[in-house]
């Protein structure tokens, strides 16, 4: 996995060696960062991962499971979070997850898990990258954190309903403004803009795994039409929900 992992060639032909850019990521105080094998065994972390640990030094990480450094509830989480991005070859975005700090205690982290493929085949996930942002300095507290979860989960299971900002808020049992001002700390986007990415991200989903009709994609990820569908889709990818499928069916060949 390491010929797999960790570099990227630019159109000269130039590999960037993954050193120089680990020694960013160490710069990282508040994001845990990890590379993981299909086996869950940590081969990259970062400072600050070593230091959620309670350990002093990669040495002391790499190689290891997350079995062997957090409690039995949580390393199941972790790695029943790797099996889904493995089995379904999909990324797993935004989920609000608690991990162990360095002072024994618990903190709120978003985390976000991406499928790394295999140099020889793309079609074969060789590992996956991770990192986890911690929401200390996001929200001023675990119930500001957990009324996000409602969110988020209400998104996940509303996608094809018309989504407004007041269910968002009833849900999450904020007024809309402490709401809004929330997902911008959290997420970097507006509550409408949280949803349209949801949204697209199902879309793409839905394009690359199944022979949907592009109509028929377009209502389930919560879109208008196929021609709103085509217009965010293509905004925010710049390609056409089309010209993603076709595209994702020639890598999966």
């Amino acid at each position: 996995m390491t010929g797999d992992v960790g570099r990227h060639a630019n159109p000269d032909g130039v590999l960037w060696a993954q050193t120089e850019v680990l020694e960013l990521i160490d710069l990282l105080v508040d994001v845990m960062f990890c590379m993981k094998d299909t086996e869950s065994r940590y081969l990259v972390v970062n400072q600050a991962f070593v230091r959620r640990t309670g350990h002093s030094s990669k040495r002391d990480v790499i190689g290891r499971r997350a079995i062997d450094l957090f409690s039995a509830p949580l390393a199941q989480r972790y790695e029943d979070q790797d099996r889904r991005v493995f089995s379904t070859g999909r990324p797993l975005r935004d989920e609000l997850e608690l991990i162990g700090r360095e002072d024994g205690g618990l903190g709120w982290y978003v985390t976000t898990k991406l499928p790394v493929p295999a140099d020889d085949d793309p079609r074969r996930i060789c590992g996956l990258v991770s990192i986890s942002r911690d929401l200390r300095t996001a929200s001023s507290g675990e119930g500001d954190v957990r009324a996000l979860r409602s969110v988020v989960e209400y998104v996940r299971e509303h996608l094809s309903d018309n989504i407004r900002v007041a269910d968002l808020s009833a849900a999450a049992g904020l007024s809309q403004s402490q709401l809004e001002r929330r997902m911008r700390n959290t997420f970097g986007l507006s509550v409408m803009q949280y949803v349209l990415k949801a949204r697209v991200e199902h879309a793409a989903g839905l394009l690359a795994d199944s022979d949907l009709p592009i109509a028929e994609v377009a209502v389930m990820a919560g879109f208008y039409d196929q021609a709103d569908l085509t217009k965010r889709f293509a905004r925010l990818t710049n390609e056409t929900p089309a010209q993603f499928r076709d595209l994702h069916r020639k890598i999966s060949r």
